[in-house]
Formats: C-alpha cells, sequence, structure tokens
C-alpha cells in the first residue's frame, strides 16, 4: 500500500484537499487498491478557509514520516491564515524530508510558496496563483524559483500549479507518478472524466 500524507495548514481550502482524497479513495476502492491517503496536520484541529473545523486523522509530531511515500498540499488564504502553518518549521520540515529522498510532491495553487519557502524549488521550474491582480507570482520568484506562468508545472518529482481549477489534474499527475497511466484512466473513466 502506498501512503500519501495529505499536510494541512491552518486555513486550507477544502476542495482542494477533496481531490486528493477523493482521487486516491476512487482509487483505493475502484481503482488498483494500492493507495491511502492520511490527513496530517499540526494541530488536532484545522480550520478551512471558509469556516469550518476538521479533524486531522494523525499530527506532525506524532508520525513517521518514513512511512510515506508521497506528499500533497492543498493551498489556502493568507486571510484564513495559511501562512501561519505553512511556513512553519514544522511544516516546511516536512516538506524538505520528503525532497531530501526526491518522493514525489504534489501541491496545488499557493501551496507552492511553501515549498519555496522551504527552500527545495531553487533553480527550479514552479508556478503558484496566477491571477494578475495577484502579487503570488512575484513571491514565489522572491525565492530562487524559476517561475513558470502555466496552469501545471512538473520538475522532476514536484509538482506545482496555478489555482484551483486545476486539482484533479494535479491529483491525477501523483496518481500517475504512483501506479501508472493505465491505472490513472481507469479511475477517471469510474469518475466521469472523458480520457
Amino acid at each position: 500500500m502506498k501512503k500519501i500524507l495529505l499536510l494541512l495548514a491552518d486555513g486550507f481550502e477544502a476542495a482542494e484537499a477533496s481531490v486528493f482524497t477523493d482521487v486516491f479513495g476512487w482509487n483505493r476502492w475502484e481503482g488498483d487498491g494500492t493507495t491511502e491517503v492520511v490527513t496530517v496536520g499540526l494541530r488536532e484541529q484545522i480550520k478551512c478557509t471558509w469556516n469550518f473545523t476538521i479533524i486531522p486523522e494523525k499530527v506532525v509530531s506524532d508520525i513517521d514520516l518514513e512511512e510515506f511515500d508521497a506528499l500533497a498540499i492543498p493551498g489556502g488564504f493568507e486571510e484564513a491564515g495559511f501562512y501561519n502553518d505553512a511556513f512553519d518549521e514544522r511544516f516546511l520540515g516536512v516538506i524538505r524530508y520528503f525532497h531530501a529522498r526526491q518522493k514525489p510532491i504534489a501541491s496545488i495553487c499557493v501551496a507552492s510558496l511553501a515549498l519555496g519557502k522551504s527552500g527545495i524549488l531553487q533553480d527550479r521550474k514552479a508556478t503558484t496563483y496566477n491571477d494578475p491582480t495577484s502579487h503570488r507570482l512575484d513571491q514565489l520568484s522572491s525565492f530562487g524559483v524559476n517561475v513558470q506562468n502555466a496552469p501545471i508545472v512538473h520538475d522532476g518529482h514536484i509538482i506545482t500549479s496555478s489555482n484551483p481549477a486545476t486539482g484533479f489534474d494535479v491529483a491525477f499527475l501523483l496518481l500517475e507518478q504512483l501506479t501508472s497511466l493505465t491505472n490513472v484512466n481507469h479511475v477517471k473513466e469510474l469518475m466521469g472524466f472523458a480520457n
């Protein structure tokens, strides 16, 4: 069984997290059956961007990172306190651990800023929230990143994306890295996505 650590910061966007739980959940029950998602946060309760509270299965301080095969991180809103957790050293330490072992890392929207802050995107290609009214691309660039204005950027074992609409595509790319394209196409078909 391949275990995916779904790392949640306070203020994360629930829709961006749900693409990982749904895609990998569908794979576990209807696909090749080889994946399991574990939700993890810095505390026992986390408030989402839109003000509801979730209880992650595990707290970072209580897990053995060696048990996990991949890392997934949804983005969130500054106004909801996302960067308080996403830029916390405990959060960044998890990112660095997966990077040091070249395990797959997938982020959606502004979650790539946590990757940038951790230092793992130095001189790598990546993207983040790209609305013209936002300064997030410049912020990502300040971490020494070769910023790409593209919906999804896949550089080695790291996937970054530009907005919430890319969520399912990011989750399917991570599933492909952990299983196979044939399996991904099967899961997509079952979920009603056109191949």
